[in-house]
């Protein structure tokens, strides 16, 4: 059985005394239903020193391990610094940053190698979209940056059409469905009924505790990757809230 996921992506937000929304968010995390919380990298090993049941991970990490590379962060150094996960090929660093499936599958690999969790980003633009090329831009995604030797407890996936994201749009629940359904049987496909039935697929994409229960509902949803509405318990906590009844 898949543990249901709440994950929280900070981006580039919060100082020293937002940690103090980390330590109200601790109270919703239960049995069936994990709180992860991604704060800056500033942050990090101060949130993970918190006491309570949520886990901590990082935004972004090299894909080498140590070397002359200024301004990055290893995943052994996010390990070290009290993370259990980091989020990889997210669209804003896609875009941003400029990168590619072959270099998040190396950035895969580095923080298995550490023992993180990698939870990998997918998502297509309004143009891909607009163009019914969903599908297979998700699944080439799939392909190019998740590396042979993915189980469920190295791996999460996580949907988050670009257009989504931050903009109050929302897919439908059969446009969010379709692409879930679709990933998963991708995965079992790759890597075996086991494995990919064992990987949790999460949505990321302006989830609110509005549009929660209904996202929460959809086949093969087992959480989500948030952004804005991660940063303040006031909001967050009723998400978990409502994964956990889901």
């Amino acid at each position: 059985m898949r543990r249901k996921l709440a994950a929280g992506n900070w981006k580039m937000n919060g100082l020293a005394a937002a940690l103090e929304q980390i330590e109200a968010m601790a109270p919703a995390a239960s049995g069936d239903t994990e709180v992860l919380i991604c704060p800056p990298a500033t942050l990090l090993a101060q949130a993970a020193a918190l006491k309570g049941d949520i886990a901590i991970g990082g935004q972004d990490c090299h894909a080498n391990a140590s070397g002359a590379h200024t301004g990055d962060i290893s995943a052994p150094m996010l390990k070290d610094a009290g993370a259990s996960y980091v989020i990889l090929g997210h669209s804003e660093r896609r875009t941003d940053h400029d990168e590619h499936d072959d270099e998040i599958r190396a950035k895969t690999r580095a923080a298995w190698d550490a023992g993180l969790t990698a939870v990998v980003c997918v998502g297509e633009s309004l143009a891909e979209r607009e163009a019914s090329n969903t599908l297979d831009i998700i699944g080439g995604q799939l392909a190019g940056s998740i590396p042979d030797g993915a189980t469920g407890h190295n791996l999460v996936v996580a949907y988050e059409p670009i257009w989504a994201i931050g903009t109050g749009k929302v897919p439908t629940t059969d446009q969010i469905g379709e692409v879930h359904d679709f990933m998963r049987a991708r995965l079992e496909k790759r890597f075996g009924e086991g494995v990919g039935r064992s990987v949790r697929l999460l949505y990321g994409g302006s989830v609110k505790p509005g549009n929660a229960a209904e996202i929460f509902a959809v086949s093969n949803v087992d959480g989500a990757l948030v952004g804005g509405a991660s940063l303040k318990a006031a909001d967050f906590v009723p998400i978990i809230e409502a994964l956990s009844a889901s």
